[in-house]
């Protein structure tokens, strides 16, 4: 089964009149992984909030269509609905909603009325990812992400892209903070979503993530554009050589990079 397609045309995207993201273009389809990769202050965290509907960003120019319908036109819960995740760098805390509750609520919502998922169906398939994912079960009685070390709030937003099984998915530096351990179980719960249907968009400062992600392709993004696109060999060459020859070979090793929020 073919998955959607994720077109991301032209956009550009200010914050309080500063403008962060400068004509970005990318295609994501299912069945593919793609890796973005960039220093501080470029603008990748910005796509993803851009994309998702995040209200301190103005899109003033651009397009970004899911299976050619215009994501811009959503609101948040509808771009949720028509199947796009966000992995946050920085999950939110919600006090007084156990994580068992929020995803239990999270898959009914994308569901019919009369067609929600059985508590029995829920308990099974959520304890099956989280020995996969080799979390705790009483976190699951936890309030969301209440308390929680960097790795079980990244551990937990791999455990909602499990259950939820977006179309797309963009994963906002999952791997900040993490431990080489909890790293690789991260990635292995992103590579058991691989499939025909699925597509995911990878930011990340390091290569070291890659190591177990393989991405198809591999994006770079400087002062607020993609600048060069490859393949896994290009996240290699960044880890070995940094960014300065694509500053150069892009003509802007004299320019500052945006301010990223």
């Amino acid at each position: 089964m073919a998955g959607s397609t994720l077109e991301i045309k032209n956009l550009h995207v200010e914050i309080e009149g500063n403008e962060i993201l400068k004509g970005v273009n990318l295609t994501i389809k299912g069945g593919e992984f793609h890796a973005i990769m960039g220093p501080n202050g470029t603008g990748k965290s910005t796509l993803a909030s851009a994309i998702m509907g995040h209200p301190h960003y103005d899109i003033t120019e651009g397009s970004v269509l899911l299976d050619g319908k215009e994501v811009l036109d959503m609101e948040v819960d509808e771009r949720a609905h028509a199947g796009l995740f966000l992995g946050m760098q920085y999950p939110s805390e919600i006090s007084g909603v156990t994580t068992s509750d929020f995803l239990r609520s999270s898959i009914n919502a994308q569901r019919e009325e009369g067609n929600e998922i059985s508590l029995m169906n829920f308990i099974k398939e959520m304890d099956r990812v989280l020995d996969e994912l080799d979390i705790d079960k009483n976190m699951a009685q936890r309030y969301l992400n209440e308390g929680f070390s960097g790795g079980e709030k990244k551990r937990n937003e791999i455990l909602q892209l499990m259950l939820l099984k977006p179309e797309i998915a963009i994963l906002d530096e999952i791997d900040s903070g993490l431990d080489i351990d909890a790293l690789k179980v991260v990635a292995k719960g992103v590579n058991e979503m691989r499939s025909n249907s699925f597509g995911c968009l990878i930011i990340t400062h390091y290569q070291r993530l890659l190591n177990y992600i393989t991405p198809d392709q591999v994006h770079v993004m400087l002062d607020g554009r993609v600048v060069k696109s490859g393949g896994p060999d290009l996240a290699k060459r960044l880890e070995d050589e940094g960014y300065e020859w694509l500053k150069q070979e892009a003509g802007l090793e004299d320019k500052n990079s945006g301010q990223e929020v």
